[in-house]
């Protein structure tokens, strides 16, 4: 016999009528914005991996003499606080053709320059004296091609050199001072398979995932407040079905089958609409700049795991809503049990809570961090209710206004439901208080003015102390140049021989490098007349002297760590905006189902006399109430974390933070507030005829 499910479901989905539908408009919306996310989330983490890999071919990675064919040196120059990655190739005599670079279709020549296009645009806009005269005059530069890039936005040079040449020496390959990390290096080369991530995109992915981990809550959030959106109207629907004689594994089936395809049809919505927008989302700069749109491009079986896994999650929250109407149809249908929360949630919270609290001090692993911030999104995510039941009993007991009064109702009567509107902005509060104080704060430097040269000795370092001085009064550059001292760890050398030069303010700045010169990035002139233009103009000048060893500046020696707190703070910037979309889109789908579901008692509270201003303001209360005391205590929370973390980072926490933090509670507030709104014509048509609408 042929099963009736799925002609009865596509006859009750018919005659749902235009609120069925715009119900199942809602969770379509809910699960096209959820997998739009994820796969933004994904690609970001996919895509870091994929630039690092392309950066990888710059390290050399060292074979023995004998099988060398060439030699590689890695050099990191700085200009505008922007790394310039530089590198130098010599084939060695008599050797085997070493193979092309990536991006280059044949190894260089010696005297040979290739760069970078965003390289090229810089150099055409910059005066020669701040960043042109650092490579070999040539009569034309090449261009590296995509291949050897991570990113459009990147600044790299490709060098051909003789194998005598300082840049390609062993004094090439730095060491002098403890920030060479990553910057410099040298070795005897066969080929550009091997090598290490570069030190600008090797902590792109890890900062990605923190993102998709901090993210996967509020999306699971709101795919499972869309499989519940309509679930009051569907509840007395099939409680009539079970009562007929359905039975429950056709009750399930039915409630299984219509949610996904709803899921279904919006999270391939959602999806297409991620694949419509990766020209749009290249353009969004992370770590090093933009990206290539088919770095972001997740692959299939990622394509196809989203969609699946966001059918499901909605799939699953509504058949489990089902549970009542299974075991006891006729109180559904009647409405008799209203749904209560157990003291189990808070006792599962607090013990959540010691755990990370136990294991959350310093030397703490990625991997621990992540548990401990999944346990902590989880539990709270069990509590939700609990205190929302809690706060509504308590705002009824001392509530004076009729509004406040069916607020608090609502809230102890439908726990789950209230906090399902304000969890997203919940749940993206702690993020909120977690990353606008943990930025690590932007650090000064006493270095600031200085460019530095390491020598071997101190007679060495007289030599280049009195070429350097040669150079910069050529290039007409105001500066001191003084030889560090071997117990002298007031400068960049800290207490290893060398020169020190120390640019004065306001230096004129010669070739070309006057105030009014050339702009960086888009930035302006006064961005471009500053500290970094003087700098930039005696680190060009002084080059020739430092006979291939790397030039120290405070760029140079602050890399690691601004790379770090740079990454955080795109991640933090990243998940903040996208937290508040999930959240504003769960509250405004969330409120707006609610009106559909509530049509019944809406209509009946009007034929009762109650004012429609009264309903709207008792609709926004129930989401006023929670929003400010558990939004508010999560984002307590976050600075909290935020705080330990700085701690065990031993750094200060940034005061910046604190406006940004203000910021961001404004702008969410603002944004559910609107979202809720939002569906108050849908208030006022559904109580236009409360006789029937009752009825």
């Amino acid at each position: 016999m042929r099963s009736p499910v799925l002609p009865l479901t596509w006859h009750l989905a018919r005659s749902a009528g235009r609120h069925g539908l715009q119900s199942q408009l809602l969770a379509a919306g809910a699960a096209a914005v959820g997998a739009f996310v994820m796969l933004v989330m994904i690609a970001a983490t996919l895509g870091s991996e994929v630039r690092a890999d392309r950066t990888a071919w710059r390290t050399p990675d060292a074979v023995s003499a004998q099988q060398a064919t060439a030699v590689q040196a890695l050099a990191t120059t700085y200009v505008r606080h922007e790394p310039v990655t530089v590198v130098s190739l010599a084939q060695l005599p008599g050797r085997k053709a070493t193979p092309a670079p990536p991006g280059l279709s044949a190894f260089p020549k010696k005297g040979e320059v290739y760069v970078s296009p965003a390289l090229a645009e810089l150099m055409r806009k910059l005066p020669a004296g701040q960043l042109a005269d650092r490579f070999p005059k040539v009569t034309a530069y090449g261009t590296l091609g995509a291949a050897g890039l991570a990113s459009p936005d990147e600044l790299v040079a490709v060098i051909g050199r003789t194998p005598g040449d300082p840049a390609v020496s062993k004094a090439a390959a730095g060491g002098a001072t403890w920030f060479d990390l990553e910057q410099a290096a040298r070795a005897d080369i066969s080929g550009f398979a091997g090598g290490k991530a570069s030190l600008f995109t090797s902590m792109d992915q890890g900062g990605a995932l923190l993102g998709v981990v901090l993210l996967a809550m509020p999306v699971v959030v709101l795919s499972s407040a869309a499989g519940r959106l309509g679930a009051a109207r569907r509840e007395q629907r099939l409680a009539a079905l079970r009562l007929a004689g359905a039975t429950p594994r056709q009750i399930l089936a039915m409630t299984g089958v219509e949610a996904a395809a709803v899921g279904a049809a919006g999270a391939l919505t959602g999806a297409l609409a991620y694949v419509a927008s990766l020209p749009a989302l290249a353009e969004v700069p992370y770590g090093i700049g933009a990206w290539y749109p088919s770095q972001l491009w997740v692959g299939l079986p990622w394509f196809a795991a989203v969609v699946a896994g966001v059918t499901a999650l909605l799939t699953l929250s509504a058949v489990t809503m089902l549970r009542q109407v299974a075991t006891s149809p006729l109180g559904v249908a009647q409405q008799a049990n209203p749904r209560r929360t157990r003291w189990i949630r808070l006792a599962l919270f607090a013990a959540a809570l010691l755990v990370i609290m136990q294991f959350s001090g310093g030397g703490m692993s990625n991997r621990t961090a992540l548990a401990l911030l999944l346990l902590f999104y989880g539990t709270f995510w069990l509590f939700g209710p609990w205190a929302v039941d809690r706060l509504g009993r308590l705002a009824g007991r001392f509530a004076r206004r009729p509004a406040t009064l069916l607020a608090a109702r609502r809230l102890s009567d439908d726990p789950r439901g209230a906090w399902r509107t304000v969890s997203g902005l919940v749940l993206a509060g702690f993020a909120a208080g977690f990353f606008a104080v943990s930025q690590l704060g932007a650090e000064t430097s006493q270095y600031r003015d200085q460019v530095a040269i390491a020598t071997t000795t101190t007679a060495h370092a007289r030599h280049t102390a009195s070429e350097a001085r040669t150079l910069l009064d050529r290039a007409g550059v105001d500066a001191t140049v003084t030889v560090g001292k071997k117990d002298d760890y007031d400068n960049l050398l800290g207490g290893e021989p060398g020169v020190i030069v120390r640019v004065t303010e306001g230096s004129s700045e010669g070739s070309g490098a006057s105030a009014g010169s050339g702009t960086s990035g888009g930035s302006g002139a006064s961005g471009a007349s500053g500290d970094s233009a003087r700098i930039d103009s005696a680190v060009t000048a002084v080059a020739p002297a430092a006979s291939g060893t790397p030039l120290y500046t405070q760029d140079y020696a602050q890399a690691n760590d601004r790379t770090a707190i740079a990454r955080f703070s795109d991640v933090s910037t990243a998940t903040l905006a996208l937290s508040f979309m999930v959240a504003t889109a769960s509250a405004g789908l969330t409120a707006a189902a609610n009106v559909l579901d509530r049509r019944r008692v809406y209509g009946l509270l009007r034929l009762a006399g109650t004012p429609l201003k009264v309903l709207d303001r008792a609709r926004i209360r129930e989401t006023v109430l929670p929003l400010v005391v558990l939004a508010g205590g999560t984002t307590a929370m976050g600075v909290y974390g935020s705080y330990r973390l700085n701690q065990a980072f031993d750094a200060t926490i940034n005061t910046a933070g604190a406006l940004q933090l203000a910021a961001c509670v404004v702008i969410g507030a603002l944004a559910m507030f609107a979202a809720i709104s939002g569906s108050r014509p849908l208030l006022r048509k559904v109580t236009a005829d409360p006789a029937q609408t009752a009825d």
